[in-house]
């Protein structure tokens, strides 16, 4: 069980990143200021911060300052700036990696898993192999013949979850759940968009339909 230290201000994003890192394993504890994530890194031990830069007391830059000052513990900066000079910045001060409001949470997820990994010094080989398919989780990379895809980031999402569960049937609500946040209230057919694309590029069946339930990936020909 990881323990993540979450900085942010706005009640709402703190509570549902909280409510979502509690929900994939993770043992997340919320402040609301500089100050606070400062007391709390002094009397607790984490594994991670998730630490949003404009912050009432202490900004971001400061906090992380003062944390690096004591510990290489990671540090994933939540942001709505999106300028070269404030990223420049961040990276001076020995962050692990930045995520720009508006964020997915399956990406900002991804992120999380990957700089934990990379902390502990695992190296074993992730990538996951299908027929003609390799896609590795670390990189984002999806490889078919040897040749990349350019794939969005959903699509890579949706190929990541139908690889890692060979066979298992995904309904639409579960995809959404998964891949678009519990709190997504949108038309469910934007499963059905994604894939329809992803299929394309993929040119190969390898995401079959099974009617009335949902997708899956497609049985392996002998």
């Amino acid at each position: 069980m990881k323990n993540i230290l979450i900085v942010e201000d706005e009640p709402d994003i703190r509570e549902l990143l909280c409510a979502y890192l509690r929900n994939a394993g993770y043992v997340p504890t919320g402040a609301a200021d500089g100050v606070a994530a400062l007391t709390l890194f002094q009397t607790q031990t984490f594994d991670l911060v998730l630490l949003d830069i404009m912050l009432p007391k202490i900004d971001g830059f400061g906090v992380c300052e003062m944390i690096r000052r004591r510990s290489q513990v990671p540090i994933l900066m939540l942001t709505a700036l999106d300028g070269e000079e404030q990223q420049l910045r961040g990276f001076g001060l020995d962050i692990d990696d930045y995520v720009t409001k508006p964020f997915s949470m399956p990406v900002l997820l991804e992120k999380i898993r990957v700089i934990l990994k990379r902390a502990a010094g695992t190296n074993e080989d992730c990538r996951l192999r299908y027929r003609d398919l390799v896609i590795d989780p670390d990189t984002r990379e999806a490889l078919l013949d040897g040749r990349p895809l350019e794939l969005t980031a959903k699509e890579f999402e949706l190929l990541h979850t139908f690889l890692s569960a060979p066979g298992r049937v995904f309904s639409r609500e579960i995809l959404l759940s998964k891949l678009w946040g519990y709190d997504f209230f949108g038309d469910e057919r934007v499963v059905d968009s994604h894939i329809k694309n992803l299929r394309h590029k993929l040119v190969r069946d390898y995401i079959e339909t099974v009617r009335g339930v949902g997708y899956r990936a497609a049985k392996e020909t002998e």
